[in-house]
């Protein structure tokens, strides 16, 4: 066990130390990555890439999740204005997906005190749902909600008892929404044609609304099937 833990601990070092000299060797583009996440940026390169645009995309996406200070939302939006709403949904979905399993394995590979060092902040309790099921719903509701951190929650789920195809299942389903949807929104910014923005507001408030809903069930059902407590 011990052995383990310390062959964890130098690979990590070793991939700290790797990531630390490539940083410092590309400083001026890393420093300027985040501030260059923007959706008319994306959208240019990702149609001078051409065939290659799916692959930034997804990777855009991927990274996105696993490294929190980088947002998702604009990769989707120009998704959407470059590839249209179905598969600019798809790109997002894989991209989002592989990132979100990363993260999971991650979690389950570093153990807690590693992963909080790396998020930087408190991660939320996923145990206190108990069984696979319970776990599974509760990944999947969080999904639907756009105010709940997406990578956070998978970290999370990876510190929690939740199997890894379970984890991938609920997380698949839940992001489908939220990824047609801005990716619908790019597509209608690129269009120039914004009618559908108030079906698109009205959709968000209901992936928040309905989630908000379902949780307070799951809630309940938890409680009645542990019984009252003392």
């Amino acid at each position: 066990m011990r052995r383990t833990r310390r062959t964890r601990l130098t690979l990590l070092i070793i991939a700290v130390v790797l990531a630390t000299a490539v940083i410092l060797r590309f400083w001026d583009q890393f420093a300027s990555l985040v501030a260059w996440v923007d959706q008319d940026r994306i959208h240019a390169l990702v149609l001078r890439l051409g065939a290659f645009g799916p692959i930034l995309i997804i990777a855009l996406m991927c990274a996105a999740v696993v490294f929190s200070p980088l947002p998702s939302a604009p990769i989707a939006l120009a998704a959407g204005a470059a590839y249209g709403h179905y598969l600019g949904a798809v790109y997002v979905v894989i991209g989002a997906e592989s990132g979100a399993l990363i993260a999971f394995a991650l979690a389950r590979w570093l153990g807690r005190d590693m992963v909080r060092r790396w998020v930087g902040r408190s991660l939320p309790g996923l145990s206190e749902y108990g069984s696979q099921t319970m776990l599974m719903w509760a990944v999947f509701i969080s999904r639907l909600m756009p105010f709940l951190s997406f990578d956070l929650v998978s970290y999370a789920a990876g510190l929690s008892p939740l199997t890894f195809w379970r984890f991938a299942l609920a997380t698949f389903a839940g992001i489908i929404p939220a990824s047609f949807i801005l990716a619908h929104f790019g597509g209608e910014i690129a269009n120039g044609s914004l009618r559908g923005a108030l079906w698109i507001a009205f959709g968000m408030g209901l992936m928040t609304g309905l989630p908000l809903l379902v949780a307070l069930w799951t809630k309940n059902r938890a409680q009645k099937e542990t019984g009252p407590t003392p």
